[in-house]
């Protein structure tokens, strides 16, 4: 599955972005999906993940009750909504697909074969 990340930008804190990933290529509603952000020097750390369903879902701590994950099977999309930005948010943003569709390690990257080729998101302060 091909994977195109979109939506990043440059963001007030306290401000909102909307990211989107569009997927291709094989049967979207197979996988789950996650979103995972990198920040320069640190290592790549869970944000999100999705079942393929779209019923469950689960937030890492630090962006509980800010993000949002989501998706939309009819049209092969994935989302992050992200409220209440912060400057440690500063990050790029990738979607990953899952084909273990169990949800064991969920925030393990070497779970997901799948990646986008991420966007940036900056938060200034």
């Amino acid at each position: 599955v091909q994977l195109v990340e979109s939506g990043g930008g440059l963001v007030q804190a306290g401000g909102s972005l909307r990211l989107s990933c569009a997927a291709s290529g094989r049967t979207f509603s197979n996988y789950a999906m996650g979103w995972f952000r990198q920040a320069p020097g640190k290592e790549r750390e869970f944000v999100a993940r999705i079942s393929p369903s779209g019923r469950s879902t689960t937030h890492a701590n630090a962006v509980k009750n800010r993000f949002a994950i989501s998706r939309d099977n009819a049209n092969n999309m994935l989302y992050l909504q992200m409220n209440s930005l912060k400057p440690d948010d500063t990050a790029v943003y990738y979607c990953a697909a899952n084909e273990d569709a169990s949800g064991s390690s969920y925030w393990v990257p070497q779970k997901y074969a799948y990646w986008g080729q991420g966007t940036q998101v900056t938060v200034a302060s």
